[in-house]
């Protein structure tokens, strides 16, 4: 019987905790399309990520070349020159491997590149839809674009503009 009341007890105080919490939600692909510096940073990182493949694509353009001469000269080469341009190959493709990973890799100069680019962004949209939760009294302002187990919400409760028009990008 204890056991009971205190399930009911607690599941009343739930009931009326949940019912005293106001929330609401953001569109951050919305939020993010009506930003222009967003769309000047993706422009930038694309142009710089285009130009850096193709510099990483001629290493291994290189280094399969060298492998190409390499198998058609090789019945013309001593073993020490055999050797010695295997050694070449190895080192470029080595080369080749090292670029990509030094501008593609997990700490690359990529990723470095944007890293500053977006952080600014991302900061200023943390600090509007903070202010947004402060004025309004949000308790939690959950991102729809990111959540796939929102299957439904209400548009009255989406904030989006109102952070848009926070950072200045009235809408």
């Amino acid at each position: 019987m204890k056991k009971m009341t205190l399930a009911l007890f607690m599941m009343i105080a739930f009931a009326f905790g949940a019912s005293a919490q106001k929330f609401a939600l953001i569109d951050m692909e919305y939020i993010l399309k009506n930003i222009p510096a967003y769309e000047m940073a993706n422009e930038q990182l694309n142009q710089i990520s285009q130009r850096w493949q193709k510099e990483v694509e001629a290493k291994a353009t290189e280094a399969q070349t060298m492998y190409k001469n390499y198998q058609s000269d090789m019945v013309f080469l001593t073993d020490e020159q055999k050797t010695k341009k295997e050694a070449e190959i190895v080192a470029k493709e080595k080369e080749a491997t090292e670029l990509r990973y030094k501008y593609f890799g997990p700490e690359g100069e990529l990723y470095k590149k944007r890293q500053s680019l977006m952080q600014p962004i991302q900061d200023e949209i943390y600090n509007a839809v903070k202010k947004v939760s402060d004025e309004r009294g949000y308790q939690c302002i959950f991102d729809r674009a990111s959540s796939a187990n929102i299957i439904y919400a209400s548009p009255r409760i989406d904030v989006s503009n109102e952070v848009l028009a926070k950072m200045g990008y009235a809408n």
